[in-house]
């Protein structure tokens, strides 16, 4: 079996001065391209919304971002507008390499749906395809970078346990948003789910050793 990569939404507006920044999202780049290039499979997520998303405030005339909506699938948070398709927000920043990439996943492009996780959009029903690809290369684990701690990658990890995976979040590689500790939560939320934490160091370790 084969261990995969998932790099997740490193994109300009996920980074400082993007619309949606993530305090230092950019400092883990250095870290994800270490790691990127010890991986035979890496698949990249990204952020890909229409614009009058309806998981962005615009869309609603007496909204404002960070407050709720409820949509068919449940209560969703609304955004400034981010990751608009085609825009240089919604392109991975400029110093993640992107070159050891097979496969990008593109998540939250139908209007009414939004997207955390790598694996489903927001009604938890509908797939992204990210399992049958992974399985289909004979991956049993995988191993989580990228941007942000409390949401897509919180998301991708748990709907990775859910898809038999063994799932790895990388500690240093990934940067959370931090809506009223919602950082502190989502590890807790992980561990509970069987999401193992790993640093880095240990990642290349495993790998150099073959374990």
């Amino acid at each position: 079996m084969k261990k995969a990569l998932l790099i997740v939404d490193v994109q300009n507006d996920f980074c400082p001065g993007g619309a949606l920044a993530v305090k230092g999202g950019d400092l883990i780049i250095p870290t994800i391209n270490r790691l990127s290039q010890e991986f035979e499979i890496v698949v990249l997520a990204q952020d890909w919304h229409p614009s009058h998303h309806l998981s962005f405030a615009s869309s609603y005339p007496d909204k404002r971002p960070y407050e709720s909506v409820n949509m068919e699938y449940g209560m969703q948070v609304l955004w400034p507008d981010h990751c608009v398709q085609n825009t240089k927000g919604a392109e991975f920043h400029k110093d993640l390499d992107v070159s050891n990439a097979q496969l990008i996943i593109r998540k939250g492009f139908r209007k009414h749906i939004d997207s955390y996780s790598a694996f489903y959009e927001n009604d938890r029903k509908t797939a992204t395809g990210l399992s049958g690809f992974l399985k289909g290369l004979d991956v049993d684990s995988l191993y989580i970078t990228g941007l942000a701690t409390d949401f897509c990658v919180k998301w991708s990890a748990i709907d990775g346990v859910k898809e038999g995976f063994n799932v790895f979040v990388v500690e240093d590689a990934v940067e959370g948003i931090d809506i009223n500790q919602s950082v502190e939560l989502a590890w807790k939320e992980m561990k509970a789910e069987g999401v193992e934490i790993i640093k880095s160091a240990n990642v290349l370790n495993q790998l150099a050793a073959g374990v």
